[in-house]
Order: structure tokens, then sequence, then C-alpha cells
């Protein structure tokens, strides 16, 4: 029994270990190693040269008054030929001014659809286009002027299906609200991501600054979001996806943690579909390299809170039992990252804040399962409060 016990307390502290800080050191040791320099070679030349691809730039919104007019006005202010870019705002059920404003700022294009949710709302919108590049955005996202062309540079490269780029998010709040710490976790998820693209494809993407081909979109399931879908099932159709860091973007996050965990919660309602019946968990398509990033940074990611259970659980029993030594100071250091967690919705000072952020976070994806399980997934959802 105590051996078991063992087993499985290592086991899962191994596993975290791994997801959390082994993977980004092996994963960033071994794109230094084998990264292919002709690639990026192609991505330079391409931002040196004209552009001459076309362009629609999608942005699915519901009741998106406050933002709508400004990010209109900022997609039609990029440094990309006018004569190239078509803008298209479609308004997902919309009950407010956003179709009116939208058209006023000058959208190439207003759809005013049925509420069916972000997903359907960009299908539509894309077989609505004309661009020979299918792009997308979020309705509170700034772009930088050079951001498009940074992310059509991509396209250079003919293996290349998708494309995202860099999200800066910016605090939504100031003083006593101003709790969470995403952007701490967000610029540690960015450079796995760097060394995952110059290594092969990246395992997810972003909402707010993304692009295809046309002839690689994929029509996903409505509650399966693109961020998670694309880039995986990319590579099974043979397809690279890329993360262009250059292609700048700007974001206010959720001011508080309890805000994010919330937030967390309900997109990891629609990541356990995509994980459990949605074909990411199928080698078919992959490489063992790839399948291995899976692996390590997506499924062991969505599985940390039940393993940090298992690690927790398996390290009462062994104490219990009599197993002290090593074991005891485990499971202080477990009990002190719980009680950091809880001082920290109390205590606003960085490290356990930090604390505070990982747990509910690494919450989030067992409540999101939970939710998920026990009444589905809707296909829409209402914007985060405090990201506008």
């Amino acid at each position: 029994m105590r051996t078991a016990l063992e087993i499985v307390f290592w086991a899962s502290v191994g596993l975290i270990a791994w997801t959390q800080v082994g993977y980004a050191i092996a994963v960033g040791v071994l794109a230094r190693l084998f990264a292919s320099a002709p690639k990026a070679a192609v991505a330079v030349q391409a931002r040196t040269d004209p552009p001459n691809q076309s362009v629609s730039l999608i942005v699915a919104a519901h009741d998106e008054q406050a933002v709508i007019a400004t990010k209109v006005a900022n997609a039609l202010a990029l440094r990309y030929p006018r004569e190239l870019l078509q803008v298209i705002v479609a308004c997902d059920g919309c009950t407010d001014d956003t179709a009116r404003q939208a058209s006023e700022a000058g959208a190439d294009l207003v759809l005013e659809l049925p509420r069916g949710g972000k997903i359907v709302a960009q299908d539509t919108a894309v077989e609505r286009s004309s661009g020979e590049i299918v792009a997308f955005s979020d309705a509170n996202s700034g772009w930088e002027p050079d951001a498009l062309g940074e992310l059509v540079a991509a396209f250079a490269d003919p293996q290349v299906g998708y494309a995202c780029g860099q999200v800066r998010f910016m605090q939504g709040a100031a003083g006593a609200q101003a709790t969470n710490q995403e952007g701490v976790y967000w610029r540690y998820e960015m450079a796995q991501r760097t060394s995952e693209s110059r290594l092969s494809s990246i395992t997810a993407g972003n909402g707010a600054i993304y692009a295809t081909r046309r002839e690689s979109y994929i029509v996903v399931d409505p509650i399966m979001g693109h961020d998670l879908s694309f880039p995986f099932n990319m590579v099974k159709r043979g397809w690279r996806a890329v993360y262009v860091p250059r292609a700048l973007a700007t974001e206010k996050m959720v001011p508080s943690i309890e805000g994010e965990f919330a937030r967390k919660r309900r997109m990891m309602s629609h990541t356990w579909p995509i994980v459990l019946r949605g074909g990411m968990l199928s080698p078919r398509g992959y490489s063992f390299g790839y399948a291995a990033m899976i692996f390590s940074h997506r499924l062991l990611r969505y599985l940390t809170p039940f393993l940090h259970a298992f690690a927790f659980l398996a390290n009462i029993a062994l104490v219990a039992g009599g197993t002290r030594g090593v074991y005891e100071l485990t499971l202080i250091l477990q009990v002190v990252l719980g009680a950091s967690a809880g001082i920290g919705g109390l205590v606003r000072v960085r490290p356990l804040l930090i604390a505070r952020y990982y747990f509910l976070t690494t919450l989030a994806a067992a409540a999101g399962l939970w939710d998920w399980l026990r009444h589905g997934t809707a296909p829409s959802w209402e914007a985060a409060e405090g990201t506008r």
C-alpha cells in the first residue's frame, strides 16, 4: 500500500513539475538546437516585400457599442494597402447600436445575424468575405499599425496555414481591484509558444489576433473556439501553425483574480469538449514531437488540478500511515501553497497574489469540466467584466 501511495504521489508531483516548468525548459533548448533557419529567412524576406495578398479582417461582436467604432478605426489605420483590406463586423444577435456604429465608422461589410455564438458569426463572415487571407480580432483588441503586415508575412511560407500574434494584456483597473496576475502567466506562455513555433507548430493560439489562409480555414463545432481547435487541426491537415510575436495587439485583462477565475472557468467549459471529443487526443496526423507537445503543454496542463488532488491525498495517507521525513515536508509545502492562496484574497502582495492566481486558475480547469458535464456548453457568452 505504501509503495502504491508513493508512486501516486511522485508521479503526480513529477507530471506537475514537467508541465509547469520542465516542458518550457526542454522545448526552449530543443528550439535553439533544431529551429529551422530557412523558415525564419522566408518570414524576414516577406516583411520587406510590399504586401500583395488581400485580407478580410473579421470582428465578431455581440453588444459591443462601447468599443466597436474604436475597433473599426483601429483596423482602418493599419499599415496595409487599403485596396487589399476588407473590414467585416459580424454582429452576433446584437441588441444595441453595434451595427450602426460599425457602419458609420467605416466597416466595409456589417452583418446583422441572429444570436448563434462567436464561431457561427465568424463562419458566416468567412463565407461572405473576399480576402485570400482571413484574419480575426476581438472587438476590444487594439492592433499595432504593422500588426497585420507582420501576420500576413508568415504566410510567405507555403506550409503555414495559421498564424497568431502576440497579445499584451493591460490592467483594466487600478488600486485594490487590479489583482489579476494574468500578465505574469501570459509572458511565460508566450515564451513557450515562441519555442514551439520555431521547432514545429504551436499547440494553442489566441482570439485577439490571428489569421488563416482561406483554403486552410476550418469549420468547427460552435462550442469549440478557434484558439485551441485550430492549431492542432491545422497540423493534422498538413499545415504549420505559427506564432508571430512581432504582430502585436493589446487588450484589457479582467481586473481581479476572482474575475479571471470566472473567465477561465468559462473557457475551460469550451476546452474540455475539444480535448475529449474534438480530436485533440487522437495522434493521427501528429509527428511524435508534436504529440509530445500536446501531451506536455495541453493535456497535462488541463489535468493539473486532479494531479494536485492526487498528490495531496496520497501525501496525507503516507503521513497518516507513519511515513515521515520528506513526506511531512511536502505536506507542509502543499498546505502553505493553499494557505498563501487564501491569504492572497486579503493581503495584496505579489507572491501571495501569484499563489492565489495559480490556485484559482488551476481550479478553473476542474470547474469548467464540471460545468460541461453537468449542463453542457452554450456556443455564446457575454464579455468578461472590466475588459471593455
